[in-house]
């Protein structure tokens, strides 16, 4: 089997898991029940849920301006086309993680920073992202512990500790990119060799020795200032705690279904969408959703109440931003990722 066909035929088993994992997701309530429900949900009640919303999106904004400004001055409509652009390309990718890989090119078309300092921020966020994601959705794990069944537990417990992995594995390697210094002047050594090609090939090994240097650098010196630390704890707190948590208690309040302790409610969110990081399709869709709809039934949630709670939360704060992102995609300067 040919790498094109191979990874033709994994595409087509990661939408197959997701469509499964939909179709299984709508056998579990009444469609014709979820859209009274939703009809019913008051006006005020609508507009709160569109209000916190859009301070989710801004909050997530500003996680990314609090690593990008300290290198360049950048206007926060900047930092939201970049943030949208890589929200879309997450939904393209099989995983969360592999989709941020796309983040230094964004960056660069949309700020004109240098390579270097792109691949420095985007990973700094990243490895951010991912140490807050895994500390808080390990105390969502240690709450449910036992309201969950051991097997939904291993699988929560594998993806939040995916999330750590990432995280140190990132933040670690942006601190010690010098090492790979005498890899790549060893390798140059011996490129300069290849007939015709040698002085070529050992000039670009030459030129991601000036690289690492400079992103070592840059990322060291964004990673040592508490500010941008604060500052991006602030907007992934809006995104992904207060948002979510205001978003699903609304609809919860609005569909008469209690939750207690309501204060417990965003820790419980995260750890239920934790599986987005595991490659098994694209985004997460399907997947996330039936794991999250799996978590909170056990926590008592009827299925036909939480399925389109889940659907709502998860199209406002993942699939609508994501859409958004198309339109800054196409008008992306393609020209400027390819010039040094």
């Amino acid at each position: 089997m040919t790498s094109r066909a191979r990874d033709l035929g994994i595409t087509v088993a990661q939408y197959g898991i997701a469509v499964a994992a939909l179709s299984w997701l709508l056998t579990q309530f009444d469609i014709a029940s979820a859209v009274d429900l939703l009809a019913g949900v008051d006006i005020e009640t609508v507009l709160a849920i569109v209000a916190v919303s859009t301070l989710g999106i801004c909050g997530r904004v500003y996680s990314w301006h609090a690593v990008i400004t300290p290198l360049a001055p950048v206007r926060f409509r900047t930092a939201a086309g970049t943030t949208l652009i890589v929200n879309f390309v997450n939904q393209l990718l099989p995983s969360r993680l592999s989709g941020r890989l796309a983040a230094p090119f964004v960056l660069r078309s949309q700020t004109g920073m240098a390579y270097s300092d792109a691949a420095a921020a985007s990973a700094l966020h990243t490895g951010i992202f991912a140490m807050y994601y895994g500390v808080a959705a390990t105390a969502g794990l240690i709450l449910a512990i036992p309201l969950l069944r051991l097997e939904l537990l291993l699988l929560l417990a594998l993806a939040t500790s995916l999330y750590f992995a990432a995280g140190l594995t990132i933040l670690l390697a942006g601190l010690n990119l010098a090492y790979l210094d005498r890899l790549i002047g060893w390798l140059s050594g011996v490129a300069v060799r290849v007939p015709r090609l040698g002085e070529t090939l050992a000039a670009r090994l030459e030129g991601l020795l000036e690289f690492t240097d400079s992103s070592t650098t840059t990322f060291r010196t964004l990673a040592s200032e508490p500010a941008v630390w604060l500052r991006y704890a602030v907007g992934w707190t809006v995104d992904l705690v207060l948002a979510p948590g205001v978003r699903v208690g609304l609809l919860l309040g609005s569909f008469g279904a209690a939750f207690e302790p309501l204060v417990a409610l965003p820790l419980y969110l995260l750890v239920a969408y934790t599986v987005t990081l595991l490659p098994l399709t694209p985004g997460g869709i399907g997947v996330t959703e039936a794991t999250a709809t799996a978590v909170f039934v056990a926590l008592g949630i009827p299925a036909e109440v939480i399925i389109p709670i889940i659907f709502v939360d998860r199209f406002l704060g993942i699939y609508l931003p994501s859409l958004a992102g198309w339109y800054p995609s196409v008008r992306l300067d393609i020209a400027s990722l390819t010039t040094e």
